[in-house]
């Protein structure tokens, strides 16, 4: 048994206990004994000796305790001796251990790296197939479809992951976040991946960051990956999970108080005693709805929960390793957090966030009040548990506790109950120990092993769109239409729990805490508190065999991509920088309100288009509200005089050779990763964004497609800008780190309004956007070597 968290915390920086560690562990040093980073890549090891050599160096800068991020991110330092650290401040160059796509993004990513000439990739990378699965009647036959209808698309990821050494996780394998922790997450270990929910492996004490497919493409060319300095908030968890109470209640607490923007620019960082009574699982869950707080990723310290997951999933050699360096897997003893939130797991109720998004947080003691005051369709149409965020055994297990104790009393379910297991290791290993079939007995519905409806794949038959309808699901986000297209579809996230429960009682009226149901002879039935095991008793069942290694002989692989397809289409280098200002130029669209990578590029149905630039580019920002009519895809087109869709507009005016600017609300970018929501803004000439404020991933991801991302100095000089202004954009001849820009407004009578912008851009990043593109400065200087 592993000691428990507060105990290694007492030994940080002990020599002593460090030597004992690693002698009970059976290293002699933490340099002596190589321990491969996964099953799949046995000659590839987790590289501690890196990080104890780089936090030597930092702690002597520094003079300073580290909390647990700063730990594992100093670690993966470049340069430790040379580089600049300074929190919320420096761009910090790092060196991943790994990189993981999954479907939609990998197209993308794939392309790009094909682009830049190289034969391999430079770090362990996976694509998994998880996203392009549509929900429709079940788990084989919705399997079976997707195979036909994406063969192209899935032969195209095959190949070309075989042709440059990239693991290939077919179709039905599961959601990419579930597989990277069963299989390649690792205490102290760093990852980069590019969805937007990829911390969910710092339940595993991993540094797991979301990124765009550019970014991706760097670490697997072998280039350093920019991160700015991140701050660190510190959540300290007291007390005890209990009762009805899960790891999910204590995001949906969090996300309460920071809101969708609170974590931007920080990473969460976990610790207290609390931390020991959540599972390994948990504490992913936790990390992985980090996301919707815009943090950069969320992590916790190493301890036994960890230990008997890696145990659990065939790694004991990586359980006996993070013990022996337990002491640079947990924070220092005085470390300083940027911000400190406390929570009480004892007295924490369950909570139920949204509708419409994922910090409206309720208590369920007091979510029936809110649900009937706010005039929240009050009938629950469906439930929905798995997805990426709670799809453990621990959480299929606790749901069917309560469907047992419904059946038993003859309660049925009042509504739809739908399933979707996270892994193929995970289906197979509550079919045969049951699960499943309780799911079966109320008419429960079992998807693939896909992200399915979660992310908008649900074909969904039941209420007709522009229906007010009410969902609750155990997802993660909850943005207007994310999961059916329906606009009027209220989705409440929480935990697997209370979903289930709520299926049996059929209305948002229902606390499982206090209210009774009633069962078919008129008694009254109510629920005790959910239970279930952490780990299979009988171990995991893997399941069918889902993986594609890389053949030995990977140059008679051929990569083919038909230059008919209307799915795959690649990439043509964008247009450098002329080196001049951008002067008397249109405003596309001027959004109002919340505009989050949902609305910039949606999903659903689109993302059969995502290896497609020129096809995807047609849903570019038909979901951004339009401040001068407020409706959605209808801008005023200059050339032609009429309101017509957004992408009908812009590619009028790329035809015109008329560059053009979107000006946009708070957080703008918020939610996926998806790097289509720059590269069509991009594509369809676009040449700045221009916001109140940003999220991380898009900004960056606009950045590197050879934008402009742009902040009004003062939030307010939004209200300044007129959709019918013509722009101009002055300094960028004399574009610097810190220096301004001017937005010049040219209004409709001839006025002048010079508004201040600023940015963000660093040298190197100033070089992507003079290049036309992150890619294309890859590409120059790959040819210079040459």
């Amino acid at each position: 048994m592993l000691v428990s968290t507060s105990l290694i915390a007492k030994a940080v920086r002990s020599r002593a206990g460090i030597a004992a560690a690693q002698r009970c562990a059976g290293f002699a040093s933490i340099a002596d004994n190589k321990v491969a980073m996964s099953l799949f890549e046995k000659d590839k090891y987790i590289n501690y000796q890196r990080i104890e050599d780089n936090l030597k160096i930092v702690r002597d800068r520094l003079q300073t305790p580290l909390t647990l991020a700063e730990k594992i991110v100093y670690g993966h330092l470049d340069d430790a001796k040379n580089q600049d650290i300074a929190r919320g401040a420096s761009y910090l160059r790092l060196r991943p251990d790994r990189v993981a796509c999954q479907d939609a993004t990998a197209q993308m990513a794939l392309l790009q790296f094909m682009s830049a000439g190289l034969p391999t990739v430079a770090v362990p990378s996976t694509v998994h197939c998880d996203h392009l699965i549509e929900a429709q009647k079940g788990g084989v036959a919705d399997l079976a479809r997707a195979e036909d209808i994406n063969k192209e698309v899935y032969d195209f990821l095959a190949t070309c992951t075989a042709k440059y050494g990239i693991g290939f996780w077919k179709p039905g394998s599961g959601i990419i976040h579930q597989i990277i922790l069963e299989n390649y997450a690792f205490p102290g270990g760093m990852m980069i991946g590019t969805d937007s929910h990829t911390p969910n492996a710092g339940g595993l004490g991993m540094v797991a960051v979301g990124v765009g497919g550019a970014d991706a493409v760097d670490v697997m060319a072998n280039i350093p990956w920019e991160l700015k300095c991140p701050q660190v908030i510190g959540v300290k968890l007291t007390g005890k999970l209990n009762g009805w109470t899960s790891a999910k209640d204590v995001i949906l607490k969090v996300a309460g108080i920071l809101t969708v923007k609170g974590g931007t620019g920080a990473i969460v960082e976990y610790f207290g005693p609390g931390v020991d009574s959540i599972s390994c699982t948990g504490m992913a869950t936790i990390c992985n709805m980090g996301a919707e707080i815009g943090a950069t990723t969320s992590l916790f310290p190493f301890n036994s929960r960890m230990a008997d997951y890696l145990r659990a999933t065939n790694r004991p050699e990586v359980a006996n390793y993070a013990k022996a360096f337990s002491h640079n897997l947990v924070a220092d003893k005085g470390a300083k957090y940027d911000r400190v939130i406390e929570i009480d797991l004892n007295t924490l109720e369950p909570h139920i966030n949204g509708p419409f998004t994922p910090d409206l947080c309720t208590p369920i003691s007091k979510f029936a009040e809110a649900a009937v005051k706010n005039g929240w369709p009050l009938e629950v149409k469906a439930g929905l548990i798995g997805s990426c965020t709670n799809s453990s055994y621990e959480d299929m297990d606790r749901a069917a506790s309560l469907a047992k104790q419904a059946i038993k009393a003859g309660v049925k379910a009042k509504s739809q109950f739908i399933i979707t297991p996270g892994s193929e290791q995970i289906r197979a290993t509550i079919t045969r120990d049951g699960q499943v079939d309780v799911f079966e007995q109320i008419n429960g519905t079992v998807l693939a092993n896909a992200c399915g409806p979660c992310i908008g794949q649900w074909d969904r038959q039941d209420v007709k769109k522009g229906e007010k309808n009410t969902i609750v699901t155990s997802y993660n986000r909850n943005f207007t239409g994310r999961n059916d297209a329906n606009p009027a579809t209220h989705c409440f996230v929480t935990s697997p729990e209370l979903t289930t429960a709520m299926v049996f009682a059929g209305t948002l009226k229902f606390n499982p805490l206090t209210d009774s149901l009633k069962t078919a002879d008129g008694k009254d039935f109510k629920f005790e508190a959910p239970n279930g095991k952490e780990l299979p008793p009988k171990g995991y069942d893997p399941g069918q065999n889902t993986y594609q290694a890389w053949p030995q002989d990977r140059s008679k692989v051929d990569v083919k991509v038909a230059p008919t397809s209307n799915r795959l289409q690649l990439l043509t280098p964008f247009a450098p920088w002329s080196g001049k200002d951008y002067e008397n130029i249109d405003i596309l669209i001027k959004v109002k309100g919340k505009c989050t990578t949902d609305h910039i590029s949606m999903a659903g149905p689109w993302l059969k288009y995502r290896g497609h630039l020129d096809n995807i580019s047609n849903n570019m920002l038909i979901g951004a509200i339009n401040i001068a009519n407020d409706k959605a895809n209808s801008v005023y087109n200059i050339l032609s005089g009429k309101y017509e869709p957004v992408p009908q507009t812009a590619r009028a005016y790329k035809a015109a050779n008329k560059p053009w600017v979107v000006i946009g609300d708070e957080n703008y970018g918020e939610g996926s990763s998806r790097e289509h929501a720059a590269l069509e803004v991009r594509h369809l000439g676009g040449v700045a964004v221009i916001v109140k404020s940003f999220a991380r991933i898009h900004e960056t991801n606009l950045k590197k497609q050879g934008m402009l991302p742009l902040w009004f100095s003062n939030p307010a000089d939004y209200d300044k800008v007129d959709p019918t202004d013509k722009v101009s954009l002055l300094g960028l001849t004399k574009l610097a780190e810190g220096s301004p820009v001017t937005l010049r407004l040219t209004k409709k009578d001839g006025k002048v309004v010079d508004v201040p912008l600023k940015h963000t851009f660093n040298e190197g990043q100033i070089g992507w956007f003079k290049h036309g593109s992150a890619l294309n400065q890859m590409a120059e200087k790959a040819a210079a070597r040459a």
